[in-house]
């Protein structure tokens, strides 16, 4: 039994598989989301150099509430997709702004994010999802 599953090329369990790794990361997102409420750090934020300019405060405060919103998204599978589209535009600025592109060396964390929102936006939320209650009969194409 165990041999087959190890050596195999078939899927076990894929849309459970799907929906737990969309519930952690989701809620890491939701973690990292709520220092907008942490003013003190939102403050630190803003003098890093990478947000140096007017708009700062702007870029500080909507980047870590689209983390938070995003998180929150993925974690109940609500919106699954458009969750995950909102965690590669975030984290891709993180990656690509502040972290100057390093992800093959250094930052790996935030490009790693971009990669799990580009699961999410092709495959959908997997099992246990709010998306699966109120989507029920639009599923096109082939289930996961």
């Amino acid at each position: 039994m165990l041999k087959k599953v190890l050596f195999s090329a078939a899927p076990v369990s894929l849309e459970r598989g799907v929906a737990i790794v969309r519930i952690i990361v989701g809620a890491l997102l939701v973690y990292h989301g709520q220092e907008v409420f942490n003013t003190p750090l939102m403050a630190e934020y803003m003098t890093w150099d990478a947000f140096a300019g007017p708009n700062a405060r702007l870029l500080v405060y909507v980047g870590k509430s689209t983390e938070l919103i995003a998180g929150l998204l993925l974690l109940f599978g609500l919106f699954t997709r458009l969750g995950a589209l909102m965690t590669i535009v975030a984290l891709s600025y993180i990656t690509f702004f502040v972290g100057n592109g390093r992800f093959w060396y250094e930052d790996q964390h935030p490009f790693m994010f971009v990669l799990f929102g580009l699961l999410f936006l092709f495959t959908g939320p997997g099992a246990w999802s709010v998306d699966g209650l109120i989507f029920k009969g639009r599923k096109n194409g082939r289930p996961l």
